[in-house]
């Protein structure tokens, strides 16, 4: 049994802070994506969503003149950075397991290289890859995904449906093991 959901930590008010800002149609919808992807890529599904969700909960808004400056957020953008500690946190406050918030920060930590001068691709894990291709499967130019709107209550019955796939598939697969 899982010790936090999806819905759990969506309803944290340090989450729905972050995740308002960052755009909670992305999240939720990169979290479906994962969700798929660990499928496919035997990938632990309960640790794929919480970083899909999670995985832009450092961001911060770049403006300069009042405008959304999108070059300017790319070029200086330490996100995934922020994201890193800040799930990592959030998650040991929700009771999760400690081996679990850490695996979830690091996936988010490496989501993407962008804040780095060098790539990373060739030695991330199966996990950190998936959440990296969902977050890429939602991305639209000039950071748009960010501003797709999702209200509380739809965002609460999309998590609500991945958490029972997560948990009917945990129950099929230990089944299986016996």
């Amino acid at each position: 049994m899982r010790e936090v959901t999806l819905v759990d930590i969506f309803k944290h008010h340090i989450t729905r802070k972050y995740l308002f800002r960052s755009g909670v149609h992305h999240a939720v919808t990169v979290a479906e994506h994962a969700l798929a992807l660990a499928k496919e890529e035997q990938v632990n599904l309960d640790l794929a969503t919480k970083a899909a969700l999670l995985h832009d909960i450092g961001h911060y808004e770049w403006y300069v003149d009042g405008e959304w400056d999108y070059d300017e957020y790319r070029k200086n953008d330490i996100h995934a950075i922020k994201g890193a500690e800040r799930a990592h946190k959030l998650l040991i406050r929700l009771g999760e397991d400690r081996t679990v918030a850490k695996e979830v920060s690091v996936a988010i930590l490496l989501h993407t290289d962008s804040y780095l001068p060098f790539t990373v691709d060739e030695k991330t894990t199966p996990l950190q890859k998936v959440v990296k291709r969902a977050d890429e499967m939602d991305e639209l130019p000039k950071g748009l995904h960010h501003y797709k709107e999702m209200d509380f209550g739809a965002a609460i019955k999309r998590l609500h449906v991945l958490d029972l796939e997560i948990d009917a598939y945990n129950d099929v697969s230990q089944r299986e093991m016996v």
